[in-house]
């Protein structure tokens, strides 16, 4: 059975306004990745993704990328417990 976790993310750099979130629903929802996007007052996107770890491995290295209009600066990520506890990937406001 594969590995199972949790992964809090801070994206930082110009990823508001560029489609970041959407992209970022579509991209987790293709890897099977459950969790919650989100706009942060202070400019980053922020992110709680969980799954099976090599895909949710994969989300944060698209977050380091992001969508073709981000300029992506900084990520940052908390590894977690798997909680079970989330649902499909989406934006949350």
């Amino acid at each position: 059975m594969a590995e199972l976790a949790r992964a809090h993310i801070l994206v930082s750099g110009e990823v508001q306004g560029v489609s970041f979130r959407a992209a970022a629903v579509d991209e987790a929802r293709r890897l099977g990745v459950r969790g919650w996007v989100r706009n942060v007052a202070d400019g980053r996107v922020e992110a709680e993704a969980e799954g099976e770890r090599a895909k949710v491995e994969a989300l944060v290295r698209w977050c380091g990328r992001g969508p073709p209009a981000a300029r992506v600066a900084d990520v940052q990520v908390s590894w977690g417990a798997y909680g079970g506890d989330l649902g499909p990937f989406s934006v949350r406001h």
